[in-house]
């Protein structure tokens, strides 16, 4: 299988999902966007994984490539009808590229919270052997306020009613991650506006905390990954045939 990736900074990578795919013999392709680097030809990829970034989906004047960038997600999407995977900032791509809107929240959303699969969620092939509640990690400030029309909540929480959706039924987007390494919080934490919203989320002291209380909950997180890479394959599989 072919695995398209657009990054948007490199310590926003697959994470634990890069190394399950390797493992089983798929062929990624990352693409850093924020770099300058192009898009490839779409038709040559039978998966599109789109990560996080520090910047916003209205950041458009900034940052011109997140028009192009739209555009492939749209047709991928729409036009191509071929599965895609959005993590964070790729799952708030996904809305605004299909019509929904992202907005700014209140307090950003950092650290170790539950979602809770709806109703919708619990009966989702993504989502098949997942508990009802599920503790997550989470790292952002946006988040998507109006879904695009034809997209399903597949999760939520009280911080974030829209923690994952399906689009159609090959497109989904998640807000939060479980693709996290031993190295990711460490990284994360050196760049400046994740920084800012770890400390106005959660406090110096608490931040300061944030990487010892996730290291004992990595292979719980590791097993959601592992899961959740294992149905979306039978998802593009299905599709492929």
């Amino acid at each position: 299988m072919r695995i398209l990736i657009f990054q948007h900074i490199d310590v926003e990578h697959p994470g634990m999902f890069g190394e399950l795919w390797r493992e089983a013999g798929h062929e990624l392709t990352a693409i850093e966007l924020d770099e300058g680097e192009a898009i490839p030809p779409l038709e040559d990829f039978d998966l599109l994984v789109v990560m996080g970034g520090p910047m916003d989906v209205w950041h458009e004047d900034r940052h011109r490539w997140l028009i192009d960038e739209k555009a492939a997600i749209r047709r991928w999407v729409k036009d191509l009808g071929k599965p895609y995977l959005g993590i964070c900032f790729g799952h708030q791509l996904l809305a605004d590229a299909l019509g929904g809107k992202v907005s700014r929240m209140t307090r950003p959303e950092v650290g170790l919270t539950f979602v809770k699969l709806t109703a919708d969620g619990q009966r989702d092939p993504i989502l098949e052997g997942f508990p009802i509640d599920i503790e997550s990690f989470q790292w952002h400030g946006a988040e998507i306020s109006i879904p695009p029309d034809g997209s399903t909540i597949l999760a939520a929480n009280d911080a974030c009613p829209v923690q994952a959706i399906r689009w159609g039924q090959h497109a989904y987007g998640f807000q939060y991650h479980c693709e996290i390494e031993v190295s990711t919080v460490g990284d994360w934490e050196r760049i400046p506006e994740y920084k800012a919203s770890l400390q106005q989320a959660l406090g110096t002291a608490k931040a300061s905390q944030l990487a010892g209380e996730v290291l004992p909950r990595l292979p719980a997180f590791n097993a959601f990954a592992r899961r959740l890479s294992s149905n979306l394959m039978k998802i593009v599989s299905n599709g492929n045939r």
